[in-house]
């Protein structure tokens, strides 16, 4: 069965193809050929090393299919499907690093609750600046040109995802948590 690779747009890639397996290797040789991009022999000559469980040690960019080690640029499935791969391949290449859904991974520690900041929407960060600068309800629904009742609403959803009681502790945890900051460029 042949499988059918759009080619993408962008640069040509410099593909190295390893794999114990040679039928394997044609499979995948011809699957990189057919995404666009170019298949070499020599590691010193690819821009991208493509590893089907073949351990490898290089400065270029790996992806590695079926093998679990954290020093790869990208680890995928054995059973990836050429669209993963060609857009592992891409990814890397440009210094991104690649893990498939559900994998897991050593590249990020465990975070603690505590640290992480919550998602707020952009009106929940307005009326906590506002709040921050001592409005009342009825000053912020001015400001913002909303009614109290959904300021009265946006206060209560930011209040639980800081998991505070009052407006001095959503102050108080949304400064250690840097959310009051002028975002920077």
């Amino acid at each position: 069965m042949k499988a059918v690779v759009p080619k993408s747009e962008g640069a040509r890639l410099q593909v190295a193809v390893l794999s114990q397996d040679p039928m394997r290797k044609n499979r995948l040789t011809q699957w990189v050929r057919d995404s666009g991009h170019d298949d070499v022999v020599a590691l010193s000559d690819a821009s991208v090393v493509l590893s089907d469980g073949v351990d490898v040690e290089t400065a270029v960019p790996v992806v590695a299919l079926g093998v679990d080690n954290d020093e790869y640029a990208a680890r995928l499935p054995r059973d990836a499907s050429p669209e993963q791969i060609d857009a592992a391949l891409r990814a890397v290449a440009v210094g991104l690093l690649v893990t498939a859904p559900g994998s897991v991974g050593g590249r990020f520690g465990d975070s603690r609750e505590d640290d992480e900041a919550p998602l707020l929407t952009p009106r929940e960060i307005e009326v906590l600046h506002a709040v921050s600068e001592g409005l009342t309800n009825k000053e912020i629904a001015r400001q913002l040109d909303i009614s109290q009742h959904t300021v009265k609403f946006h206060l209560e959803s930011l209040m639980r995802k800081l998991g505070v009681s009052s407006r001095a502790e959503a102050v108080a945890k949304s400064l250690s948590l840097h959310l009051l900051e002028p975002y920077r460029l």
